[in-house]
């Protein structure tokens, strides 16, 4: 009975450092997946960011001149290029207006490397000025 007494219940030292690896792990692969949907999160905030910019080129004109829409710059750390081409079509009706296809780039560079957003549509072509007369 001596024996039996003495032999006291809890962990051993051998069962205590394992317990602290196996939290030490969980804790790793815990902090590594919060810091990649912050990670993500910034970057869909970008995106977002780009595609804002390109509605807002977008919404800047409700027409394209025959000449066409070419057009470049810098806002808030993206570089934009809008492109336009005239789009052929059968139609010969007069009172349709031609149309341009318009093709707008939003390009920016983060912590992956070089990124861009691409959009395309379609905007009517302006009028011609009328003449005197």
């Amino acid at each position: 009975m001596s024996a039996r007494r003495r032999r006291q219940g809890g962990f051993s030292l051998l069962e205590l450092l394992v317990a602290f690896v196996i939290m030490a792990f969980s804790l790793g692969m815990l902090y590594q997946a919060t810091g990649g949907t912050v990670r993500s999160l910034g970057d869909t905030e970008t995106h977002l960011r780009a595609t804002v910019l390109a509605q807002s080129l977008l919404n800047s004109r409700d027409s394209v001149p025959a000449a066409g829409w070419n057009e470049a710059g810098q806002s808030a750390g993206f570089a934009w290029r809008v492109s336009s081409v005239p789009l052929r079509t059968d139609v010969t009706d007069l009172k349709v207006p031609p149309l341009q296809q318009v093709e707008i780039v939003i390009a920016w560079t983060d912590r992956n490397g070089p990124r861009q957003l691409e959009l395309s549509t379609l905007l009517p072509q302006a009028k011609p000025p009328a003449g005197p007369g």
